[in-house]
């Protein structure tokens, strides 16, 4: 649609979605990631930059949920192994929905979020998604998808520190 801010959704099926875009986000429940990706369909993947926020969340044993792929693998590599024609970038899943699109609710932005992925490329773009689409001040290249392992395991302490505070707006700061 001409003149259509491309910021804002559209409704359709996962392909059609895949089809039309050209950054694509996975925000799907990691244990269904692999699936909804297949739904999608890896012709209307293949060459567009992926950006995977979802978590390997196990919930099949209640709460807190563990991880359902660990320390030597991550939920980042599998889709990169999956689609190794898709430009995997790993970010913004260590941090609440909120604040991914709006950084500033805390410490006026001064805090960091983590990008991992492959293609150098790609993660340029997602860089300047994440600092100019929303707001981030702070981003932290970790490396290649293999660095998504860690960024994915923080998430067991994350939940803790979400229930020892009562609230998901919280991040964390680097510094040197």
């Amino acid at each position: 649609m001409a003149g259509r801010d491309p910021r804002q959704g559209q409704a359709g099926s996962p392909a059609a979605t895949a089809a039309h875009g050209e950054i694509l986000f996975n925000a799907t429940n990691g244990g269904g990631s692999l699936e909804a990706l297949a739904l999608a369909g890896e012709a209307n993947l293949n060459g567009k930059i992926l950006i995977d926020i979802s978590n390997p969340l196990d919930f099949s044993r209640g709460m807190p949920p563990t991880l359902s792929v660990s320390n030597t693998d991550s939920l980042g590599e599998q889709i990169q192994r999956a689609y190794p024609r898709v430009r995997v970038v790993k970010t913004l899943n260590t941090i609440t929905a909120s604040l991914m699109v709006n950084p500033r609710q805390l410490a006026d932005g001064d805090h960091h979020v983590f990008i991992s992925g492959n293609d150098a490329d790609a993660k340029a773009k997602v860089v300047d998604v994440l600092t100019n689409w929303f707001g981030w001040r702070h981003v932290l290249d970790l490396g290649d998808i293999a660095t998504a392992r860690g960024t994915e395991m923080y998430l067991p302490i994350w939940l803790r520190m979400w229930g020892a505070l009562g609230t998901g707006i919280f991040n964390v700061k680097i510094v040197k």
